[in-house]
Order: C-alpha cells, then sequence, then structure tokens
C-alpha cells in the first residue's frame, strides 16, 4: 500500500471500506455504457483480490446481511466518509455520467436525439444549442440518481424516468435542494428543446457572409467610398489600416458566418481548412507585397480552394478520408467544433 500515489491509496481503503461495511453500495451506479464505479472498483482492487488468492492477508468481505444488522445510522456514516474520500481524489460516483465519456454513438446520446427528433421533428444537431441540451440532460440523469438514492430508492436505473419516479419522498434538506434545482435544470432543458436552428437564421448567416463580402471588397480596394464621409477617416490617416482589416474580414467575419450554419460533409471540410488557412495567408503575404487587394483575392483563393479540395477528396459515401489523416490534423479540425455540439458527441 506504501507504493501506491497517495489519491490512489485514500481511494484503495474508500473502495475497501465500502465493500466490506456496506457492499451495497458498490452497484450505486446504474449500469450505463460508460465508465462506471464498479470497474474503477474492480480495477483498483484486482491487485489486492489477486494477493489475496495466493495467500495473502485480505480480510474477506462481509455480507449484506451483517451490514444491515448493525445500528441504523452506521452503514450511511460509512458510504458518507467513503464517498467523501473518493471524491477528494477525483473518484468519486456522483458524477455517474460525465461529458468526456459521451461520444455521438452513446445509447444515452440517441436516446436525446431521437426523443427531440419525435417531439420537434428535428434531431440534436438541428437544435439551436445542441451542447447546452446534453449537458442539461447529463446533470438531470446525475441529479436523478441521487436523488433516488437518498430517498430510500436505491441503486435506480433513471433513464426514460420522471423526476417523480424517481423521487421516493422525504430525504430531509438534502433532497430538497435535489429538487429544486432539478426543477431549475428542466425548465431550462424544456426551452432548449425548443429552440430550433431554423432555415431562416441559416439564410441570416448566408446573407451576413454576402454583406460582408461586399464591404470588403470595397475597404480593400477604396474604403474612402464607406468611410470618407467622417472627419476622423482624414484627420487619423485611416485609409491604410481599414484596408488591412479588408483583406482579415475573411477570417473575422465571412468563413465564420459560413460555418454558423453548421454545414456538413464536404463544406464543413472546406470552411474548417479555409478558417485554419486564411489567418495564414493574412499574416505571411504583407512580407511579400502590401498591396491589400493582392492579399484579399489571396484569401478568396484560399476559400475557394478549400471547396474545391474537400468536394473533390470527398468519397462515395459522404466522407473525407478522415480515418487517415493524423491525430495532430484531428485534434485540430475538433478543435473548431467547440462550443457547436460535438465535442459533447451531438454530431458525427
Amino acid at each position: 500500500m506504501a507504493l501506491l500515489p497517495n489519491s490512489a491509496a485514500v481511494a484503495t481503503v474508500a473502495l475497501f471500506i465500502l465493500s466490506t461495511s456496506y457492499p451495497e453500495a458498490i452497484a450505486f451506479a446504474p449500469a450505463s455504457p460508460s465508465r462506471t464505479f464498479d470497474r474503477r472498483a474492480s480495477s483498483v482492487l484486482s491487485p489486492f483480490m489477486s494477493a489475496g488468492d495466493d495467500g495473502g492477508d485480505v480480510p474477506p468481505p462481509a455480507d449484506a446481511g451483517s451490514a444491515s444488522s448493525g445500528p441504523p445510522g452506521l452503514a450511511a456514516e460509512t458510504l458518507a466518509e467513503a464517498t467523501d474520500a473518493l471524491n477528494a481524489v477525483g473518484w468519486g460516483g456522483g458524477d455517474i455520467v460525465t461529458a468526456a465519456e459521451l461520444t455521438s454513438d452513446d445509447p444515452f446520446v440517441r436516446g436525446i436525439d431521437e426523443s427531440i427528433r419525435a417531439e420537434m421533428g428535428v434531431g440534436l444537431d438541428g437544435l439551436l444549442n445542441p451542447a447546452k441540451v446534453v449537458n442539461l440532460e447529463r446533470d438531470l440523469y446525475n441529479l436523478r440518481s441521487e436523488l433516488a438514492v437518498r430517498t430510500g430508492m436505491g441503486a435506480t436505473d433513471v433513464v426514460g424516468l420522471s423526476t417523480a419516479e424517481c423521487d421516493g419522498g422525504g430525504g430531509g434538506e438534502e433532497a430538497e435542494k435535489l429538487r429544486m434545482n432539478i426543477s431549475k435544470k428542466e425548465t431550462s432543458l424544456g426551452i432548449e428543446r425548443r429552440s430550433v436552428f431554423r432555415g431562416w437564421l441559416k439564410n441570416i448567416f448566408l446573407g451576413q457572409a454576402a454583406l460582408s463580402l461586399v464591404v470588403s471588397a470595397v475597404m480593400v480596394t477604396n474604403p474612402g467610398v464607406l468611410f470618407g464621409g467622417f472627419d476622423w477617416f482624414e484627420t487619423y490617416s485611416f485609409d491604410q489600416p481599414i484596408r488591412v482589416l479588408g483583406f482579415w474580414w475573411w477570417w473575422l467575419f465571412i468563413v465564420p458566418s459560413l460555418r454558423s450554419r453548421r454545414p456538413s460533409g464536404a463544406e464543413k471540410r472546406a470552411l474548417d481548412i479555409a478558417f485554419l488557412g486564411t489567418p495564414l495567408i493574412s499574416l505571411a503575404l504583407p512580407a511579400v507585397t502590401k498591396d491589400c487587394a493582392i492579399i484579399w483575392v489571396a484569401n478568396l483563393a484560399v476559400v475557394a480552394g478549400s471547396y474545391a479540395f474537400a468536394f473533390t477528396t470527398e468519397d462515395e459515401d459522404g466522407g473525407n478520408g478522415d480515418d487517415n489523416q493524423p491525430k495532430w490534423l484531428k485534434f485540430i479540425y475538433s478543435s473548431l467544433d467547440f462550443g457547436s455540439g460535438k465535442e459533447r458527441g451531438v454530431r458525427k
């Protein structure tokens, strides 16, 4: 035991207390496709269990009857102490479903998608804030699971159950706090589930990109047309700064507006490439030429080339050979999706 890191040692002791004094607590996390608490328990205790099989000095676990025959408050107190120890080292079991464990193939996420399709006629990726919906559903799952335990219903798989079906009544002040928290999240979830990403909103983003294209072209060629009527334009010599801002408009507004439409397939890949390529062009070309119009055209060429590359390399099944991409490139592409829902397993 002394050879283990401090956190692992504390976790092992806590798990040992649970297995001997309150064995039913080991199963408090319902079975799910994600990594559960009992898997963590077996992975930590397996070396010591093996040692016991070889003749090591490992005390035998107490049966459920002996644990329940003790004083009424002993089991709950033991469970609380062990849970606190696990939480202290980051192995607490309260957060049954975590964001890092969710993928688009997870049954938990698929269930959310199916329920939204039945209710709203669109999938999870058709909502305005899909990542927030997954987060709220995950939080409600965990809170309802905790409420079921605190109100005497024990380990309950709360998937598909309402809060009332997970509430055994009573539970004291802590249970009441859980009910209030659940109520707030249910209200927020109801609003988010009805917030569909409508076609007219996508058209607004498309129009914004087209308008930005025209404005930026004027900015790099003749900014006086737009700003010549303002005194500050001539007084502070804003001609060149506005021209520079004009070619940066590609990365600041045009490409982001197109990405805001949440395209998929080849177009999504094209815009990801353009979002990475346009700032590189805008940073590198000023060392070669001071003509802002040429740099603007170069950005246009990068975006057009990105579309051409993405659509010509698209597989017959609609893929782009992502499996053959290096890990660092996959990481960059996935980082561009942060906040769009994909990091929560919303979309492929």
